[in-house]
């Protein structure tokens, strides 16, 4: 048997690790340009409202909320120190991997084109022999399906679909992601889904910093070599949006690793989002002009007749600055005979696509987010993503209710 990766991508290969299972964690950020903490229910600080102090050191500024800048101090972290270089210690002490530890300050300007280019494909590889004595429904393995690049540019046709970008101790790294609605905020979501394995690494880490989310990334489709010199609004139309609270499941936060598919069946996380540097007053739904329903009650396997996947895979052959789709009839992949089923679904994406959303016809009859990448064999060829259910819809509902009204 093959072997499986999570499909996300690191400065080699950017990757990020797979995911966790059932119990709820938040990453709570707490203010407009804070930091992201994150928390199973309390302990996390209220969104907005704080008292904010800035600090500003070398050629960025970081604004913190004067509550948060506390919280840090008690983990021993001087956040003047912080975008001089300090996030870049991943001791194991100073990892933060708890809910409620996680810190996410925003640094203006860090990510800038070059950087956003450098994060590739992680070479993260889970063994597929994992599969073996499942107890769980496991249909054939799909034919492969080849990717099929998006035409630019990419709002045109996927507004809500983007890259989400992230330092891990192996470096920059990159994931693929989506804008959803907020109930708690009609019209006006700054809700972007992904997969837990892209904002934690798992039972042997913590949570990953310098989270940003870029909604129609390279959106005029540029090649690699123009790229090099293209400007940052080329690369980020619709801007940067840092992540300043998110949340998933317990499962990733206790189970998932670099190898193994342990968790894979909860490998989704919910990032709420504000912009780098204040913008109108505008959410992320209201800038892209759009965002998608999420459907926790989408039909079984069996009764979907299509779904399509949409990443920016960056593994070779691909180079990650292009948008690609997948569609295809799902079957069924279980890791695990406790855990759900997972989707899977014939398709050639490489790590970088992992988070990106997977479309379908949802139980009210209209095209709904169901599922996100998470999982896929290192030769390619197929994607396997959870199946939401209630404790997705847990993590999505603890989001939303955090920023109701906001």
């Amino acid at each position: 048997m093959r072997s499986i990766r999570p499909l996300s991508t690191v400065n080699r290969g950017r990757g990020a690790r797979r995911r966790t299972s059932p119990v709820l964690a938040a990453v709570a950020l707490a203010s407009a340009l804070a930091l992201t903490a994150t928390a199973c229910e309390s302990g996390a600080p209220e969104a907005g409202g704080a008292a904010a102090s800035s600090a500003t050191s070398g050629d960025g500024k970081i604004t913190i909320p004067d509550d948060i800048k506390d919280r840090l101090k008690e983990h021993g972290i001087d956040v003047d120190k912080w975008k001089d270089g300090a996030w870049k210690d991943w001791s194991k002490d100073d990892w933060l991997h708890e809910a409620e530890d996680y810190i996410n300050p925003i640094i203006e300007g860090l990510w800038d084109p070059d950087r956003m280019r450098e994060a590739e494909d992680p070479e993260k590889e889970v063994d597929d022999s994992d599969l073996d004595g499942d107890q769980g429904v496991t249909d054939p393995e799909p034919a492969p399906v080849d990717a099929k690049a998006v035409a630019p540019t990419y709002h045109d046709s996927v507004p809500e679909a983007g890259k989400v970008f992230f330092d891990s101790p192996e470096g920059q790294m990159v994931c693929s992601a989506t804008v959803v609605q907020d109930p708690a905020n009609p019209g006006k979501s700054n809700m972007v889904w992904t997969a837990g394995h892209c904002v934690h690494a798992g039972k042997s880490g913590g949570w990953y910093r310098n989270i940003a989310f870029v909604p129609s990334y390279n959106d005029k489709g540029l090649a690699t070599a123009e790229l090099k010199d293209a400007t940052r609004e080329e690369v980020a139309p619709y801007g940067v949006w840092w992540g300043d609270w998110a949340q998933t499941s317990d499962q990733w936060i206790e189970q998932g690793g670099t190898t193994g598919g342990d968790g894979a069946s909860y490998d989704f996380a919910v990032i709420h989002v504000t912009p780098e540097e204040g913008g109108t007053g505008k959410s992320l739904e209201e800038t892209v002009g759009s965002a998608l329903p999420v459907d926790f009650k989408a039909p079984a396997a069996t009764k979907i007749q299509s779904m399509t996947a949409t990443g920016y895979p960056a593994a070779a052959p691909f180079d990650g600055e292009t948008m690609y789709q997948c569609e295809d009839k799902p079957g069924r992949l279980s890791l695990n005979a406790s855990d759900p089923t997972m989707y899977r679904i014939g398709c050639t994406m490489t790590g970088g696509s992992s988070g990106g959303g997977w479309v379908a016809t949802g139980s009210d009859g209209k095209p709904a987010l169901v599922s996100n990448t998470s999982i896929g064999p290192v030769t390619a060829g197929w994607l396997a993503g959870p199946r939401l259910g209630e404790v997705a819809k847990g993590v999505y509902d603890s989001v939303s209710e955090k920023f109701a009204g906001q």
